[in-house]
């Protein structure tokens, strides 16, 4: 429950208030042309960071190597991406941060750590 809150209402709040400081310091035009160049920049680093991964998991399976780390790869790629088609600097910010190989390999350990902490929660409960 503290996710969804945290995703759907402290987020886009920050986001706002964002949005209104920085149109209010550099102005709106600006603001929006960054916003644009963000979502440009972020689907142009998507698609070729996919595309590498796609390649990088299509050579894993042919010689038969373990694809959990690629496939890992590709879904942080996709999520990055996503977030930058988000409008607004923080979802800019993760989703470059999912995009950058470097910073990826620095988080990906986390984010594994994170991910099995929340589907080896008891409290979840899954329907059939």
């Amino acid at each position: 429950m503290k996710y969804l809150l945290f995703t759907f209402v402290i987020v886009p709040a920050l986001e706002i208030a964002l949005l209104l400081l920085s149109g209010k310091t550099i102005g709106i035009l600006p603001t929006v042309l960054l916003i644009l160049l963000t979502g440009f920049i972020g689907a142009y680093l998507a698609k070729r960071q996919g595309m590498h991964t796609f390649i990088r998991l299509r050579q894993d399976i042919e010689s038969g190597r373990f694809i959990g780390d690629t496939a890992f790869d590709g879904v942080c790629v996709l999520f990055g991406g996503l977030l930058l088609l988000t409008p607004g600097f923080v979802t800019d910010a993760i989703g470059f941060v999912l995009l950058i190989p470097y910073t990826r390999t620095i988080l990906k350990p986390l984010l594994i750590k994170v991910l099995k902490n929340f589907f080896q929660n008891p409290n979840i409960i899954i329907m059939k």
